[in-house]
């Protein structure tokens, strides 16, 4: 199939020859609930067209207002199958800026955890690199963003540069420039990493997927948007992705905050016992918790011997049911983390056991994988966790695309160059304008204020935030025992409300926040879990304004890069009524320490008469934080 001098084709070993049907075009309107996402429910239409085809392998195509989309599918197909390759070409007149997340893995550039920020360059000078998706096109007047949903039983999609045929091709008399896909083998032999007995790709087979009997392929999408803020809002991954397979009940899917462990180095102090991965160390997490009204803990890595691949046996420095129950009497859970081949491998013990035990669910990690395999595993985790009602917080893994809303009970998704990357980001010197300076390696208030546009799409980002130790550019430096943020306090803070993150860290050790307990208890006030969302004003990679509602209430956060800056945020979109506003702002030396902020509670009323504005001063890699509380 040719359209705009783009090849589309699914490769099926037997496929006989094409002779093509199309349908006229039909309208259809459709409404989606959406628990657990960034909005509670929307409306949406498309115009429809199938092609359909002799041989039984067919397409679907279909036209929204903010994108197009396009799925193979079968019919008539009863016996076993294999896929040997498929075509997918992106080609684009003249030469847009290419916004590209590039393997972080040269010699097996399929083999990563998905954590990369934006090569941001000319689509003409993209690397002969595998970049993963989403990926974004600046093509000018608008902006298209290349992503897929409803992967199930099927690898993922890489995009490399176009062909030398498609190189130089023109189209009206315009040079084109273009991305192809490319996908994973399916797995032949495997091997396995013995410090996590992780599970890894030796061999490969020469098809991509296979299977039995008729079914549809995973939706490829294109996102256009013609304003950056229309970009966190999209909603075409969530609802191209099939329906929730939980039948009956879903109040067992909690969402909340989490004391997490692992980024703080379990790094309490000022106790009468040594701090680490033992039984007094957890319930000191446990009452931090219960003291701030968050709902979970996590025992990261540790807590069962990573080397012996047995997450059904607990380090004898732990009495894991003791743990469970001094959390349940404090209305505390408890998640477990594990690697997903482990996992995997003991699933039915794993799930009856610590589900009995009180255990509400799993963080599971290093897939480092996207082949038919891979995405086999983690359908097959989530129903059967599902089963047993525990939520999953899947990490080093691929985007979400569609999982969320199928499974609803993966609450969250890493897939995001997260807070994580800062222990290990280390410092360099770079020329610029003819000087050297001396910066940190990566930019993460940059990368913050790029990946709610793209990554944002796709679903929940487990980005990990709440760092109270925080640096300007000049005085970041790489800590792995007690991390620093890049950024100020209240760049921190916003995370909790741009970030759609159901199931969100306090990635730092209650320590720190018990010494910094007003901006502890306001983190803890903010929901996971919003009813709308409204991206109030932004521009890809400079800085971000994220307005959610939770019933009455509405919370706003922004971000901006290492630039400092003053925005005028019109609040007209308010309901009338009077409001108690709490801000959070960077304080005026948060040039210089950027821990230094302000809080102020004051009043709004909102009219048919006034339309509030509202100034925000946001300093070098700042932000801010706001709650209005409607009183009335």
């Amino acid at each position: 199939v040719y359209a705009l001098d783009n090849a589309i084709g699914l490769d099926i070993e037997g496929m006989g020859k094409s002779q093509y049907t199309v349908s006229k075009p039909k309208l259809v309107k459709e409404h989606t609930d959406a628990p657990n996402y960034k909005l509670a429910a929307f409306d949406d239409a498309y115009n429809q067209v199938i092609v359909k085809n002799r041989n039984g392998v067919n397409v679907e195509f279909r036209a929204y207002n903010s994108g197009v989309a396009y799925r193979f599918f079968t019919t008539s197909t009863k016996k076993e199958w294999k896929v040997l390759g498929e075509v997918a070409e992106f080609n684009f007149a003249d030469d847009p800026t290419a916004y590209m997340p590039y393997s972080t893995n040269e010699k097996n550039p399929k083999a990563m955890a998905f954590q990369a920020t934006y090569d941001v360059a000319p689509l003409s000078k993209t690397k002969e690199m595998e970049a993963f998706l989403p990926a974004t096109m600046d093509c000018g007047k608008a902006k298209v963003t290349i992503l897929e949903t409803n992967v199930e039983g099927y690898p993922g999609m890489f995009l490399l540069p176009g062909g030398d045929r498609y190189k130089k091709v023109e189209r009206q008399g315009k040079p084109m420039h273009g991305l192809r896909a490319d996908f994973a083998p399916y797995p032949k032999t495997f091997d396995y990493n013995p410090w996590r007995q992780q599970k890894y790709v030796r061999e490969t087979e020469s098809f991509i997927a296979k299977g039995r009997g008729n079914r549809t392929f995973p939706w490829r999408v294109l996102v256009i948007t013609h304003d950056d803020t229309e970009m966190p809002l999209n909603t075409l991954a969530h609802q191209l992705a099939a329906p929730s397979r939980i039948k009956g009940d879903t109040s067992w899917i909690r969402p909340g905050k989490v004391a997490w462990d692992w980024w703080n180095d379990w790094g309490i102090k000022g106790v009468d016992f040594k701090a680490g991965i033992n039984q007094q160390t957890y319930k000191y997490y446990i009452d931090f918790a219960a003291k701030n009204r968050l709902e979970y803990i996590i025992l990261d890595e540790g807590w069962y011997d990573p080397k012996s691949g047995d997450m059904l046996t607990v380090i004898p420095e732990l009495d894991l049911p003791a743990l469970v129950k001094y959390g349940q009497e404090r209305n505390v859970g408890i998640i477990l983390w594990t690697v997903f081949n482990v996992l995997d491998r003991q699933l039915d013990e794993a799930c009856q056991k610590y589900a009995a035990m009180g255990i509400k669910g799993f963080k599971v990690d290093f897939m480092d994988r996207y082949d038919q395999e891979a995405t086999d595993m983690i359908y097959r985790i989530a129903g059967r966790c599902a089963q047993s009602r525990l939520l999953l917080d899947y990490h080093g893994i691929f985007a979400p695309q569609g999982i969320t809303r199928t499974w609803p009970n993966v609450i969250n998704f890493e897939a995001v160059f997260g807070m994580e990357e800062v222990k290990w980001t280390e410092r360099e010197t770079v020329r610029i304008d003819g000087r050297s300076v001396n910066q940190p390696g990566k930019d993460m208030p940059r990368y913050d204020v790029t990946f709610p546009y793209i990554r944002g799409m796709v679903g929940p980002v487990d980005f990990t935030p709440g760092g109270m130790r925080n640096a300007t550019k000049a005085d970041f430096q790489p800590i792995y025992n007690n991390p620093m943020t890049m950024g100020t306090r209240c760049h921190q803070l916003a995370c909790y409300i741009i970030h759609e993150s159901p199931l969100t860290m306090l990635a730092d050790n209650p320590t720190a926040y018990m010494r910094e307990q007003e901006c502890t208890s306001f983190i803890a006030s903010l929901p996971t879990v919003y009813d709308e969302m409204r991206c109030l004003s932004g521009k890809l990679g400079e800085y971000i304004v994220i307005a959610r509602r939770q019933a009455d209430n509405w919370y706003i956060g922004a971000q901006t890069n290492w630039t400092a800056r003053t925005l005028s945020i019109n609040l007209s979109f308010l309901p009338y009524g009077t409001y108690e506003v709490t801000t959070f702002t960077d304080g005026p030396n948060a040039g210089k320490d950027a821990s230094d902020y302000q809080k102020k509670v004051t009043r709004l009323q909102v009219s048919p008469s006034q339309a509030p504005t509202l100034p925000l001063t946001l300093a070098s890699g700042g932000g801010t934080a706001i709650s209005l509380r409607k009183t009335n």
